[in-house]
């Protein structure tokens, strides 16, 4: 059986209302979050994708401390090359790692985030790809080799060694780096320096389609790291039965629709390449698959929330066994009110996906 990894989201914010979240109080606070992690793995998850922003509370620093209140949790931490210097980051990722007994992974982000606020420079988006890749390349390098000198575009280290270095298992000797995007400089980096691409909600032809490129532009860069792994992160609708959660995400929709669930836009969503790949979607037909509703993103629903599985838990364990077919291995899914759905669809869903 494949290594599965199965995840959850937390929004990481301090405004209530993210995608429509009823809950009003708590946003922020080491307690709320604490709740949700420790609920995550009580129902059967591995741990949780933390949402980064400026303007939003620090990512490493909470998952810090959610690492020291769990004991299984682990923290898929997004953060922004331009908000690090790789060597810092190397050294604090290494030392949460070693803290935590190898509970850390990472999501690497190099979509624009009002870089201006916070002293970023490079805004051209070749350049933010370039930026990244050195980032990966030399973060991997901090963290496997001693007397580190690198000497790159972006940036340089002379004769650098980090310490402690990461926790090292049998099944791993470094955290897991992620990465996503669809355009072609995004494929180049994790072609070459990522471990798992991550793709948000396509239907499978489309990612079936990305691996293939994937796998083949692997070779063409000379990928000197084991082979590129594959991860899904979409929201997952699941209620008892198909009708019931049809009409649920009917509700949801009319919401957004009456703009009471808006999402707010930041960065380049708008002009992301995979973000265009989502929105343009919903020309090929309101249900895609078997159950991919693209309508979400007519209406304000943007990154993971443009699609949706929709369905009883059956209806989305077949979705999502379809693309683990397809070499998908790394399951980062999520719904709103998150605090509730973490115990509904552990519960119900991650028991079917789990089987043989």
């Amino acid at each position: 059986m494949m290594n599965l990894e199965f995840l959850w989201y937390i929004p990481n914010t301090v405004e209530p209302g993210h995608r429509g979240d009823d809950t009003t109080s708590g946003w922020g606070s080491i307690e709320y979050s604490t709740d949700l992690a420790r609920n995550a793995e009580d129902h059967g998850w591995g741990g949780a994708l933390l949402g980064t922003g400026w303007g939003r509370p620090d990512t490493f620093t909470v998952a810090t401390a959610l690492a020291a209140r769990t004991t299984t949790f682990k923290p898929l931490i997004a953060i922004r090359p331009g908000y690090w210097q790789p060597a810092n980051f190397a050294s604090a990722a290494a030392t949460l790692d070693q803290l935590s007994r190898g509970r850390v992974l990472v999501n690497i982000v190099s979509g624009l985030d009002n870089p201006a606020a916070y002293g970023d420079t490079n805004v051209e988006s070749t350049q933010r790809y370039a930026r990244t890749q050195e980032f990966l390349h030399l973060v991997r390098r901090l963290w496997t080799e001693e007397n580190v000198t690198f000497n790159g575009e972006h940036f340089q280290v002379t004769s650098s060694t980090v310490a402690p270095r990461p926790y090292v298992s049998d099944e791993r000797a470094h955290p897991t780096l992620y990465f996503g995007g669809a355009s072609e400089a995004a494929e180049q980096v994790s072609a070459a320096e990522a471990d798992v691409q991550l793709f948000w909600g396509e239907p499978l032809d489309g990612v079936a389609e990305r691996i293939d490129r994937l796998k083949r532009l692997s070779e063409q860069v000379g990928r000197r790291h084991k082979p590129l792994e594959f991860g899904l992160r979409i929201t997952t609708l699941v209620r008892a039965t198909t009708e019931e959660a049809w009409r649920a995400a009917e509700e949801k929709v009319a919401k957004m629709a009456a703009g009471t669930g808006k999402a707010t836009w930041t960065g380049n969503r708008r002009t992301a390449v995979g973000q265009q790949r989502l929105f343009d979607l919903a020309e090929r037909g309101e249900v895609l698959d078997t159950c991919l509703y693209t309508t979400p993103g007519k209406f304000g629903g943007g990154g993971a929330a443009t699609t949706w599985l929709v369905g009883s838990a059956d209806d989305v364990a077949t979705a999502l066994k379809n693309y683990r077919k397809l070499g998908i291995t790394h399951f980062v899914l999520s719904d709103t009110p998150y605090k509730q759905e973490i115990s509904r669809i552990g519960d119900q869903l991650l028991p079917k996906l789990r089987e043989r």
